[in-house]
C-alpha cells in the first residue's frame, strides 16, 4: 500500500516494506547504484531513494529524470548521510511516465513571473507547493473556527441581479446576443444578471432565520486592475450575525485573525519555514506580533488626525472624506500603534449603503482590520436594520429600492441588529506567507487579459 513521503519521513522506526509514488526532483548516478530524490506533495522533503543496478526496473533509470513519475518498493532504513534520517533501499523500481528534455522545472532557481506562465505545473515547485498545501489547511481552519463556534456554512449564489457593494464593476452574465441591454427580459433569467461580488446580502437573509451563518466561495470583480493585490476571482469569508452591533463584529473580526495566525504558526509550521527564508524574513515575528498583541481601536477621524499630523510624506493623499490606503493602514499598524489595529466609525460617503447610520448623522459603522505587512484584511459593518434608513441609504447611493425589495423585507418582519464582515481569503493568505502578490496565492489567477489554464 502506498505511503505518503511525509509519513516516511516522521517514522520513528524502520519499515521492512514501504511503497512510495511521486515524482523525481533529481537523480545522480554512481558506480553500481543511483540516487533519486522523489516528491509526492505530501511534504516540502523530498525521500530519497537508493537504486542498485541489480534492481527490478533498474533498467529503466536512464529515464527517470527530473520531472518522471515512479513507483518504488522498498526498505526504510536509517540514513547514514547528514541532514536526513532514513532513505529507502528499492527493492522494485516502476517507471510511470517519462519527462523529456523540455520539462520546464529544472533544478535551478526560476522567477515567479516564469512559473505563473506554467501555472498547471508551478504546484511541483517548492514555493507553489508550499503555498497550496498552507492554502488547503487554511481552508480548513476556516470551517474549524466557525463550525467551533456554531456558525452555520451557507452558500450563496454565484449568479446574483444585486449589486452588493454599488461599484457597477461586475460581470455580465447573458444569453443575448448583439445589444444585450435592448430586451433584458428576454434573457435567461428575465433580467440582467452577474457574477456575484459578495454573498453577504444573501448571507443576511439566512443570518436571521439561523442566527449565526457565514459564507466561504468564489466572488468576481470586473476591476481593470493589474496590481499585486488584485484579481477578477477570489474567494470570500463572510460571516453574518444576528443580535449583533458593531462591538460583537470587531470582536469576531480580531479573534478570527489571531487564530488563523496561531494555526498557521502550529500546523504549517514547514512550509512556512520555506516562505522566511525565502520569501519574507521577517514572517514569523510578524505573525507572533498579531498573535499576541492586542488590537488597537480607533476611530476614523482620529486615524487621519494621526496621518496629517506623522509627518510622513504619502504617496496618496490623507484627508476626512478619503478612503485609507495600504500605506496608511500599514504606517499605523507598523510605525505608529506598533500593533493590529481597527479603525471604524468610517463618514457614509465612501462606505455602501447597507452600513448601519450613526447617531451623528455623518458616520456609519463600519470597521477595518488592519495587519502589519498588508494592511486591511478585514471590512465589515454593523447593517443597517431601519427600514426607513435603508430606504434613504439607497437613494443617497443611487439604487432602486424595488430592486432590493427582499433585503427590505428582512426590516419588515422581525428585524434585528446584526452584523457581519467580508475577508478575502487571498489577502488572507498573502499576508500570513509573506506573497505579495495575489497571482501566487490562488491555483489558477484570473486578471485583465489573462484566463489561460
Amino acid at each position: 500500500m502506498r505511503t505518503l513521503i511525509k509519513h516516511i519521513l516522521a517514522a520513528t522506526e524502520p519499515k521492512e516494506a514501504v511503497t512510495v509514488k511521486g515524482w523525481v526532483r533529481t537523480r545522480r548516478d554512481s558506480k553500481g547504484f543511483s540516487f533519486l530524490e522523489l516528491n509526492d506533495g505530501s511534504c516540502l522533503a523530498n525521500v530519497q531513494v537508493v537504486v542498485d543496478s541489480g534492481t527490478p526496473g533498474s533498467e529503466h533509470l536512464a529515464h527517470l529524470t527530473t520531472g518522471a513519475s515512479a513507483v518504488i518498493d522498498g526498505k526504510l532504513v536509517a540514513s547514514p548521510a547528514q541532514g536526513q534520517k532514513w532513505e529507502l533501499r528499492a527493492t522494485r523500481l516502476e517507471l510511470v511516465g517519462t519527462a523529456d528534455a523540455t520539462y520546464p522545472l529544472q533544478k535551478k532557481g526560476h522567477t515567479q513571473e516564469f512559473l505563473r506562465t506554467i501555472a498547471h505545473l508551478r504546484p511541483r515547485s517548492n514555493l507553489y507547493g508550499a503555498m497550496f498545501r498552507v492554502r488547503s489547511r487554511l481552508a480548513f481552519a476556516v470551517h474549524q473556527f466557525f463550525q467551533e463556534r456554531d456558525f452555520v456554512y451557507v452558500h450563496t449564489p454565484i449568479i446574483t441581479a444585486s449589486d452588493c457593494e454599488g461599484a457597477g464593476e461586475m460581470f455580465r452574465v447573458t444569453t443575448l446576443k448583439g445589444n444585450i441591454d435592448e430586451k433584458p427580459q428576454a434573457d435567461f433569467f428575465g433580467k440582467p444578471t452577474y457574477l456575484t461580488v459578495s454573498g453577504q446580502l444573501e448571507g443576511e437573509t439566512f443570518a436571521c432565520a439561523l442566527s449565526n451563518i457565514y459564507t466561504f466561495g468564489p466572488t468576481f470583480r470586473a476591476e481593470n486592475s493589474n496590481t499585486a493585490r488584485h484579481a477578477a476571482e477570489f474567494w470570500m469569508i463572510e460571516p453574518e450575525m444576528a443580535f449583533c452591533d458593531l462591538q460583537g463584529d470587531m470582536d469576531l473580526g480580531e479573534e478570527f485573525l489571531k487564530a488563523l495566525a496561531r494555526y498557521a504558526l502550529e500546523h504549517c509550521a514547514e512550509d512556512l519555514a520555506l516562505f522566511a527564508k525565502f520569501v519574507d524574513k521577517g514572517l514569523q515575528e510578524r505573525l507572533k506580533f498579531v498573535v499576541e498583541r492586542p488590537f488597537v481601536r480607533v476611530p476614523y477621524s482620529e486615524a487621519v488626525e494621526i496621518l496629517k499630523q506623522s509627518g510622513k510624506q504619502f504617496e496618496f493623499p490623507v484627508e476626512y472624506g478619503l478612503n485609507l490606503q495600504s500605506e496608511h493602514e500599514r504606517f499605523l499598524t507598523e510605525e505608529h500603534f506598533k500593533s493590529p489595529a481597527t479603525v471604524f466609525n468610517y463618514p457614509r460617503e465612501i462606505k455602501p449603503f447597507y452600513m448601519r447610520l450613526n447617531d451623528d448623522g455623518k458616520t456609519v459603522t463600519a470597521m477595518d482590520v488592519l495587519v502589519p505587512g498588508i494592511g486591511e484584511v478585514i471590512g465589515g459593518a454593523q447593517r443597517e436594520e431601519r427600514l426607513e434608513q435603508l430606504h434613504e441609504n439607497m437613494k443617497l447611493h443611487k439604487l432602486k429600492p424595488e430592486d432590493y425589495w427582499w433585503y427590505a423585507d428582512l426590516r419588515r418582519y422581525g428585524t434585528v441588529p446584526h452584523a457581519g464582515f467580508g475577508l478575502g481569503f487571498e489577502r488572507l493568505l498573502m499576508f500570513l506567507t509573506g506573497v505579495p502578490n495575489i497571482r501566487d496565492v490562488i491555483p489558477f489567477a484570473r486578471t485583465p487579459g489573462s484566463a489561460d489554464f
